[in-house]
């Protein structure tokens, strides 16, 4: 068994390890979603380890760098084993062979997220000292399933820069994370849309979402612009849009009751709950 990091394997060969280690995921993953995916969440291959058996790729971790929190920090977009060496801590080995590599690079916290169903998985990063930082809710809907009205038809809705979304994320009613930060949004370049909510000539509300993907990164109404209706324009603008069909609104801070009570009451379910750990690397 070898542990070498990704920087010359080619995205069709990653692609296909990842399809048999997530095959029987609670979520699946198209390939343009997991190209979008390492896209947005800042895929870094010199810092991403695989294990090689025989030259055949058999796990994984696709790792992702940036700030966060504003600290260096390397983001792990994706661990996977395919199934018949599970069992092998062969994650753990790949983990611990990254860890030094990291911590050179100047990483000074490792990022995760783990669905909160994932209760050995859960176990295995807590034995490695990792914390929970935060609870996160997904929510995902059909698009045509999305209910009430379209909202407030006063306001015009328009296309807008990534800096009026940068000055807008005091809107925000909790810190995003990492797939739905401002870096993220701007690693996704002409792949996101990002509209605003304009009255009287000012922006009101903002929303950024991927119509391939069906992701809505971000949707936030100005404080003294709430109730209005704005909120749900947006909504119906964004998954009119989707060419997925079909709406998602991943890692919500579950503290954010007011989010969660806004996307249930358009008819969007909570799908699946989520923890964000992290680990320092000193």
């Amino acid at each position: 068994m070898e542990i070498k990091n990704l920087g010359q394997t080619d995205f069709e060969t990653l692609f296909s390890c990842f399809e048999k280690a997530f095959f029987d995921y609670e979520i699946s993953f198209g390939k343009e979603e997991v190209r979008s995916m390492l896209k947005r969440r800042g895929y870094d291959p010199a810092l991403s380890f695989a294990a090689f058996d025989n030259g055949a790729m058999v796990a994984f971790t696709m790792t992702g760098t940036g700030k966060y929190g504003g600290l260096p920090t390397a983001y792990d977009i994706g661990t996977g084993t395919v199934p018949e060496y599970r069992g092998q801590d062969i994650a753990g080995r790949i983990f611990r062979y990254s860890v030094p590599i990291l911590r050179s690079a100047g990483i000074r916290q490792y990022l995760l997220e783990v669905l909160q169903g994932n209760r050995k998985a859960i176990s295995v990063y807590r034995r490695m000292n990792f914390q929970v930082t935060r609870q996160f809710d997904c929510f995902r809907q059909e698009a045509d399933r999305i209910v009430g009205s379209g909202g407030n038809d006063g306001c015009r809705i328009m296309p807008v820069a990534p800096d009026a979304v940068r000055q807008a994320q005091g809107w925000c009613d909790f810190n995003p994370s990492w797939q739905n930060s401002m870096d993220s949004i701007e690693r996704g370049g002409r792949d996101l849309i990002a509209l605003g909510a304009f009255l009287n000539g000012r922006m009101a509300g903002y929303c950024v979402f991927d119509p391939g993907t069906g992701d809505l990164t971000q949707i936030a109404v100005s404080g003294e612009c709430r109730r209005k209706g704005i909120a749900t324009r947006l909504l119906h603008e964004a998954s009119g849009r989707m060419t997925t069909g079909s709406i998602k609104v991943l890692n919500v801070d579950s503290g954010c009751t007011g989010m969660r009570a806004f996307l249930e009451s358009r008819g969007i379910p909570l799908a699946s709950t989520q923890f964000e750990m992290a680990l320092p690397i000193l």
